[in-house]
């Protein structure tokens, strides 16, 4: 019989292509099952971080800070706002003070009309929508031609991974009002005139740092919606003189510099810049020398990164600059403040052209973000009011700042589009971010500009 002819020897079929080992099957069978049931992974992720979060606070002191939105309002109309401190037993919890502005109090006022239980549900459920608003308007800022259901699948997977790091489970773990803010802020900066300026204004408004994003749109030329999110912001402080005019008063004359009265500024959860020198040096580092020593370069740095996302038309790497600006320079940015870091993590993972640097950060980030080192570090150290650490504690408590700093380079790395010779202003018409166009992987094929993005900003730019 022909060689050609012999019946083959009977066997197993392959499990895969020739070459694939077991667990790279195994592998991409998990990644097959993710792909098709994304919506149960995050419904289970969701369900499981809200009962974790919400029977504890239930049964004792837990979600404090919402614990002081929700006691703190009522004395708003009464003057006494910044005089109200709430005690909770715990040896790490101090006198808690009512820290925002006297609009914010005017919006937490229902709070303190309704039963605990619901109220600290319907918070958790809220924030846990906002972070998957976050995942949607950052993806669609850094892939803005994805076909609906590959961004969909996306969001769902990534907002159930994310779900559980540090910022995101700390703040669902207090309380806090970020997430709600930082997807208010996303889903505003991509609206129109008005509607971007009131979104961020009034953001502004209930917690001072979102104003940073006027930087974004005076980057962009959105004169408008600088001017709007201006006009609301003055406007929230308006009404809060109107409602609690001693109120306003203590806070714009008296409380709104002193950061001390926030918390214990040396502590590790406080990763601003201030903090994290603070740790290192041993006292509060103030506005000293070295503060500022840090703080320009730092400042620089951001700056150069947003001009640079706005000249080859990044949009999501414009605003996260933007915004860790905003975390750096702010003398108290405690973990949970840094939600940003999300919009970090999904820049780095689908904007184009994965260089080693983004590799790099993104890597960095993983370890801070899903190792918890806050966390961990907190446990470490005597207690949140001593300043002065061991030097590899101080090492390790610029975790967020230096991945911060990590990011802002990468921002400014030439593209491999940008490398191979384009020019890097060639698509200030487009808003994709996406300067290669979907074939621009080794910056070879022409690049496409969707019609939609050759079409005139709503506030005049193109």
């Amino acid at each position: 019989m022909s060689p050609a002819l012999r019946a083959p020897a009977a066997g197993p079929p392959p499990a895969g292509p020739p070459g694939t080992r077991p667990g790279r099957r195994r592998i991409e069978g998990a990644r097959r099952l993710l792909a098709r049931r994304p919506g149960t992974v995050l419904l289970v992720a969701a369900a499981a971080m809200l009962l974790l979060t919400w029977i504890p606070a239930c049964l004792q002191p837990g979600m404090v800070d919402l614990r002081v939105y929700r006691s703190a309002a009522p004395h708003l109309l009464g003057g006494d706002l910044y005089a109200f401190r709430l005690d909770l037993p715990g040896p790490d919890l101090f006198p808690l003070p009512f820290t925002y502005p006297p609009f914010a109090a005017l919006l937490f006022l229902p709070l303190s009309w309704m039963p605990w239980p619901p109220v600290s549900a319907a918070w958790t459920a809220a924030s846990i929508l906002a972070l998957c608003v976050l995942v949607h308007c950052c993806l669609r800022m850094a892939d803005p031609d994805a076909p609906a259901a590959r961004h969909r699948r996306r969001v769902l997977l990534w907002s159930a991974a994310l779900l559980w790091t540090e910022p995101v489970a700390v703040t669902l773990a207090l309380g806090q009002i970020n997430l709600l803010l930082a997807a208010g802020v996303a889903y505003a900066v991509g609206r129109r005139s008005a509607a971007a300026g009131l979104g961020v204004g009034l953001a502004a408004g209930v917690k001072l740092v979102p104003a940073v994003t006027g930087v974004y749109f005076l980057a962009h030329r959105r004169w408008a919606a600088a001017g709007w999110s201006a006009a609301a912001g003055a406007a929230t402080v308006a009404a809060g003189w109107w409602a609690a005019p001693r109120a306003a008063a203590d806070f714009w004359l008296h409380a709104v510099g002193d950061a001390a009265r926030v918390g214990p500024v040396g502590s590790v959860l406080n990763q601003s810049l201030r903090g994290a020198l603070s740790r290192t040096l041993g006292h509060d580092a103030g506005w000293s020398a070295v503060w500022w020593a840090c703080a320009i370069p730092a400042v620089l740095l951001a700056l150069a990164a947003v001009a640079r996302t706005v000249r080859r038309a990044d949009p999501l790497g414009a605003l996260l600059a933007v915004q860790v600006l905003g975390l750096l320079v702010s003398p108290i940015s405690w973990c949970h403040h840094w939600v940003w870091a999300v919009a970090a993590v999904l820049w780095l993972a689908h904007a184009p052209h994965r260089t080693r640097g983004r590799t790099a950060a993104l890597t960095a980030w993983g370890l801070v973000l899903g190792g918890h080192l806050v966390h961990w570090l907190a446990l470490a150290q005597p207690d949140i009011w001593r300043f002065g650490r061991p030097w590899y504690l101080a090492a390790l408590g610029w975790g967020y700042p230096a991945c911060a700093a990590l990011t802002l380079v990468t921002l400014l790395l030439p593209t491999a589009g940008e490398r191979a010779g384009s020019h890097p202003g060639s698509t200030s018409g487009s808003t994709s971010g996406r300067p290669g166009g979907r074939g621009g992987r080794g910056g070879r094929r022409p690049e496409r500009v969707p019609a939609a993005d050759r079409r005139p900003h709503p506030d005049g730019a193109t």
